[in-house]
């Protein structure tokens, strides 16, 4: 089982190097990590390319999607409820992020439905919980009980990914699985949310989820 850091944002996104943030991700229990720039292998760590698509019409995403490289993780920002549920039907679209910017009925029951369906994962972006203070933070920390309320319910796939931009914002494994203590998740489920982006690499095999 090899654990991942869904989404981490390397030099220039970022202001650490990728082998840098490769090193400091396997001091912190990774194996994997899902790189918005570059590739390759280093001290041990796979980096995998991640392409987000940011695009705001479901035209434009798909689009984006359709261009992305086939060996890359391709994740979708969420936007409204149609937008979402358009984007987790859509062939070659692997992770849903940043449901917690998308409003509160963006991610729904049938969206919820489709990616377990679909097999496409939902992030759980610690970067918001670590920066965030008071009414903001539980906003936030309310989505991502919702998201794993539906979770339980229809079984679709989630993982975490820190965000970070330096090696600074990187969190171990057993600091993300006490960031996401904070909304309820368990710890099998934080276990199976880090081996995910594997099941995503290895589409014949399942994506691990919890009952």
């Amino acid at each position: 089982m090899a654990y991942a850091d869904a989404c981490v944002h390397p030099y220039p996104s970022g202001d650490s190097s990728l082998p840098r943030m490769a090193l400091e991700a396997r001091e912190c229990g990774y194996s994997i990590i899902v790189s918005d720039v570059g590739e390759g292998e280093f001290y041990g760590v796979r980096a995998v390319r991640g392409v987000i698509v940011r695009e705001r019409t479901a035209k434009d995403a798909i689009r984006a999607v359709r261009r992305a490289p086939d060996d890359a993780i391709v994740s979708v920002c969420a936007g409204d409820a149609g937008f979402t549920r358009s984007m987790v039907s859509f062939p070659g679209v692997h992770i849903l992020k940043g449901v917690h910017l998308a409003g509160k009925f963006a991610f729904d029951h049938v969206a919820a439905r489709t990616a377990a369906e679909k097999g496409v994962c939902v992030e759980i972006d610690l970067a918001p919980i670590i920066a965030y203070r008071g009414r903001e933070r539980q906003r936030v920390l309310a989505c991502y009980a919702d998201i794993l309320h539906l979770q339980r319910r229809y079984g679709f796939g989630l993982c975490i990914g820190s965000n970070a931009r330096s090696v600074l914002g990187q969190r171990s494994v057993r600091e993300a699985s006490g960031l996401c203590s904070l909304f309820g998740m368990r710890e099998e489920e934080c276990i199976a949310a880090f081996s995910s982006v594997e099941g995503l690499l290895e589409p014949s095999g399942p994506v691990r989820v919890v009952p």
